[in-house]
C-alpha cells in the first residue's frame, strides 16, 4: 500500500494489537480465477513463527479454498477505527484557509504462504480458540462442547482450516501526523463530536500527540 514515512507504523506488536482488535479480514487472492476476496475472522498466535501465525477456517463450498491450494502468496487485509476529518476541524482553516478534506485511519495488511487444512484435530482447536476469544467477554461464555456432539461434528465436516505464517506485513496509522498539533487537536475535537465511531480514532490521534509522533 502507499505508506509515506509519516504514516508507517513497523512496530510488530501494535500491528498484531489492531489484529487482536479487529480480527475480520479481507483475504485477497490472484489465482487460477483472477482476484477473490472474502471476509474471514482470524485467530492471532503471535508467539509461532518469526511474526505470527494466522488460523481461520472457509466454508468447503468457498471457490477461494480451490485459489489457496494453488498460490504460493496471499493478502489479508485488517482494518481498524476510521472516519471522515472536516477541514472545518483544523485550526489552519482559520488561520489561511489552504485546507481540503481527507480520511484518516489504521490498518495492517499481511502476506504469507496459505496452507489448508482438513484434520478433524486441527480444526477442533481452531474452532474451540476462536470461540473462546470471542466468548470471553459474555458473562456466560458459551463453550463449542455446548452443543450436540454429532451436530458439532456435522458442521466441522462443513469447513476447511485455514493456517498462514505471516511472512511480512505492513502498518499504516494515517492519523495527522502530516499535521501541526492544532490541527490534530481540532480533529480530536471534532471527532467526540461524531459518537462512538468518531472517539475511537479520537483516542488513536490523541495518543499521537502525547507521543509526540
Amino acid at each position: 500500500m502507499y505508506l509515506p514515512a509519516h504514516f508507517r507504523e513497523d512496530r510488530l506488536d501494535v500491528q498484531h494489537g489492531l489484529i487482536r482488535d479487529h480480527p475480520l479480514g479481507t483475504l485477497v487472492t490472484a489465482g487460477p480465477a483472477g482476484l477473490l476476496a472474502n471476509h474471514v475472522p482470524f485467530v492471532l498466535y503471535a508467539d509461532e513463527g518469526e511474526r505470527g501465525v494466522l488460523r481461520a477456517h472457509l466454508a468447503r463450498a468457498n471457490p477461494q479454498l480451490a485459489e489457496l491450494a494453488a498460490i504460493d502468496d496471499c493478502l489479508v487485509v485488517f482494518t481498524g477505527p476510521d472516519h471522515y476529518v472536516s477541514p472545518g476541524w483544523y485550526a489552519a482553516k482559520r488561520e489561511h484557509g489552504k485546507v481540503v478534506p481527507t480520511w484518516n485511519y489504521v490498518a495492517v495488511h499481511v502476506w504469507g504462504r496459505p496452507r489448508l487444512v482438513d484434520e478433524a484435530d486441527w480444526l477442533q482447536r481452531h474452532t474451540e480458540d476462536m470461540t473462546r476469544r470471542h466468548e470471553s467477554t459474555q458473562a456466560e461464555p458459551w463453550a463449542v462442547d455446548d452443543a450436540p456432539a454429532d451436530f458439532v461434528a456435522q458442521m466441522r465436516r462443513a469447513i476447511v482450516g485455514l493456517e498462514l505464517p505471516i511472512a511480512r506485513s505492513e502498518g499504516k496509522w494515517k492519523l495527522g501526523q502530516n499535521r501541526s498539533a492544532t490541527d490534530r487537536e481540532g480533529v480530536v475535537a471534532g471527532l467526540r463530536d461524531t459518537g462512538a465511531r468518531g472517539e475511537a480514532l479520537a483516542t488513536l490521534i490523541a495518543a499521537t500527540l502525547r507521543d509526540g509522533a
